[in-house]
């Protein structure tokens, strides 16, 4: 990485703009915030004065666009995610921004203010019903009720209300000391949720009194404008909704042939419309003098020639290019990170977790590595493997031109689940026992029988757990060495030497001697002559006087720690057993549910176990994937990963509605 710095005049500023924006050669960085010592000698630069009019066709088109977005019929569930709806690319020309406003003007000219004004019929509409439903669930209340609804309110004798409550008892106590008054109640709901339908009628000199007892203790109901019975208010009220309803779907109609015709032509302007405002937004960033404009930013080191070539030729050599190597501190430079293919898929697992700093050793292809890895030990089940393989494989071929992640997400469950596959068939686990308990009536039968170097095949888990064991302490052996060793790499890299050799190196010493020793001594796998001896035990010593250089005496502590994490690869072998134990489980119920019930039991068999085995895959995928996962960040980041930098993100047009027409 490039620290670029760019001065040029005033005249060619936008042709230099346009250039960069257009070939994505460099991340400009905001002067006024990371420069900001610049400014003594210059000014802040002001935003380009076209950026507002953008702004402006920008938010009309938005308007418009999320309008018809509405009214559009979506399509959900299976049907949605077997034929998502890819966007339409418009073709455009480049042009001048004058053009784009008269051909954004033309647009909105035709349909802006037809469109604008079914929103507010629609809103209307919406607010009409809204009212009326309000009104359909006060008069159900009332059904049960002999009156005329019209009669509720004030006459020139009578004030009456309706309203519900939750205080009957004293709603009737009150009522007692007005006189001339009438009241009548229904219950409805029960227990907690118990509450009355009452309507009072009073003697209009009593008003005042009635009033108080009901903005107190009842919600009025608003029953303007109806007459009639509540049977026939209801009647009404449901045709006019009807009505309203009818309107709606007309107004509807008109939106969606608008949203046929226009919507594709409103996306593509407004991102034309982005495109230009980004560009002249950008102008804020920069500094200037009285004639010159001040550019900062990060460039690719390989793209530097490229760079200092395009800036010379747009700008007619009336500019000055400069560059030079970043540091850590002050500068913090943002990181631009190249992925081999087959490893993208497994660049938003390590976001999850943190951007690589700028110098630091990526870890992607470490870490997709082993996670597939051990994700495959842990399920660890050829028929588990197998559904994921085939549906990664459906979902790579079928979806993967709808969606990055979708394409990404699919190739890494191809590699989850050809390792699962592989796996489950070393260990002789196909949904469990679930072929030689049923087919060939003997659980214990093994679906082939292989030796080769000594080592025969298939490992069972369940019963020969020791192995899987040992094999899993290796492999977490070798991960964490794999650690330590792209942590001396990193250290070497930057020139740390002190912490290459006592913190990181200090390792291999401690153990390579205690390895030889614990085996030897203790699990009495070898025998040690006197010189491999005390070979043995000055590595060890070595090891422990650099970690104990290295951190103090909470140096013991790291030692502790070291093999705590070692043994966190256990978790190979016990979620491997879980997978293959409820699996087990699983075909042994369905081995006893036709002897319990022999006739529908045998229907019935076949069904639990496809339940029971697709909750038995998702369960354990989910376990596997997360416990591999945390194998990376915490066992495997702890010995040289620490993250926390910030992607690179160059200034470059980003198109997803439209495409240049090609000149030719």
């Amino acid at each position: 990485m490039k620290k670029v710095s760019i001065i040029v005049h005033q005249d060619y500023l936008e042709n230099v703009v346009e250039s960069l924006h257009k070939t994505g050669l460099i991340q400009i960085i905001n002067i006024s915030k990371e420069e900001p010592l610049i400014l003594k000698e210059a000014e802040k630069a002001d935003m380009h004065p076209e950026a507002a009019n953008c702004t402006n066709y920008e938010l009309r088109l938005t308007r418009l666009i999320d309008i018809l977005k509405k009214t559009q019929k979506t399509t959900s569930g299976i049907k949605a995610m077997f034929r998502p709806k890819l966007p339409e690319i418009k073709t455009v020309e480049e042009g001048s921004l004058d053009v784009l406003y008269s051909y954004t003007e033309g647009i909105l000219h035709e349909i802006e203010q037809n469109i604008l004004f079914y929103e507010k019929n629609l809103n209307e509409l919406n607010d009409q019903i809204e009212k009326i439903n309000e009104k359909i669930l006060n008069v159900n209340y009332l059904t049960d009720f002999e009156l005329n609804i019209s009669d509720i309110g004030e006459s020139t004798y009578i004030f009456s209300v309706a309203g519900i409550t939750t205080d009957l008892q004293s709603i009737k106590e009150e009522l007692e000391k007005v006189e001339n008054s009438e009241f009548y109640s229904k219950q409805f709901g029960s227990g907690k949720k118990r509450e009355w339908v009452v309507v009072i009628a009073t003697h209009i000199s009593e008003k005042e009194k009635v009033e108080k007892i009901v903005r107190e203790k009842i919600t009025i109901f608003n029953l303007s404008d109806l007459s009639g019975s509540p049977k026939i208010a209801l009647k009404n009220l449901e045709e006019q909704k009807i009505k309203i309803e009818n309107e709606k779907k007309q107004i509807l109609v008109k939106l969606r042939e608008y949203a046929s015709e226009n919507l594709h032509d409103l996306l593509a302007a407004r991102e034309e419309l982005k495109i230009e405002r980004v560009r002249r937004e950008v102008s804020q960033d920069f500094a200037k003098t009285r004639s010159t404009y001040i550019l900062k930013g990060w460039a690719l080191e390989k793209n530097e020639k490229e760079l200092e070539t395009l800036v010379n030729n747009v700008s007619n050599n009336y500019a000055i290019y400069t560059s030079e190597k970043p540091s850590m501190n002050p500068d913090n430079p943002p990181v631009y990170l190249e992925t081999p293919g087959w490893a993208k898929a497994f660049r938003s697992l390590l976001e999850m977790f943190a951007t690589p700093k700028y110098n630091e050793i990526d870890p992607v292809i470490f870490m997709g590595i082993f996670f597939v890895l051990f994700f495959g030990i842990m399920l660890g089940d050829a028929g588990y493997g197998l559904i994921i393989l085939f549906l990664s494989i459906f979902g790579y071929i079928k979806f993967s031109k709808y969606s990055d992640m979708i394409k990404d997400w699919s190739f890494m469950g191809i590699w989850l689940g050809l390792i699962t596959t592989i796996v489950g068939f070393l260990t002789n686990s196909f949904f469990g026992d679930l072929i030689p308990r049923f087919f060939f009536n003997n659980p214990n039968q093994q679906l082939y029988s292989l030796t080769i170097s000594g080592i025969h095949l298939p490992v069972e888990s369940l019963r020969d757990p020791l192995t899987i064991l040992v094999i899993a302490l290796i492999f977490g052996l070798i991960h964490l060495n794999v650690g330590i060793l792209l942590a001396i790499v990193q250290s070497l890299r930057n020139k740390n030497y002190k912490s290459l050799i006592t913190k990181h190196f200090s390792w291999v010493p401690l153990q390579t001697g205690g390895g030889l020793l614990i085996g030897a001594m203790l699990l009495r796998l070898w025998t040690l002559g006197k010189m491999e001896f005390y070979f043995s035990a000055i590595l060890v010593v070595i090891g422990l006087i650099l970690r104990f250089i290295d951190a103090g005496p909470l140096g013991f502590f790291d030692i502790t720690g070291y093999v705590g994490d070692w043994l966190s690869y256990a978790r190979l072998l016990a979620l491997g057993l879980a997978t293959t134990g409820m699996a087990l489980a699983f075909n042994i119920v369905g081995e006893i549910i036709p002897q319990m019930i022999p006739v529908i039991g045998i229907v019935l068999v076949p069904i639990i176990l496809i339940i029971a085995h697709i909750a038995n895959l998702g369960l354990q995928t989910l376990g596997a994937g997360v416990h591999s996962l945390r194998l990376q960040y915490v066992e495997f980041f702890n010995r040289f990963y620490e993250g926390g930098g910030k992607k690179y993100t160059p200034f470059l047009i980003k198109r997803k509605y439209t495409k240049l027409k090609e000149i030719k």
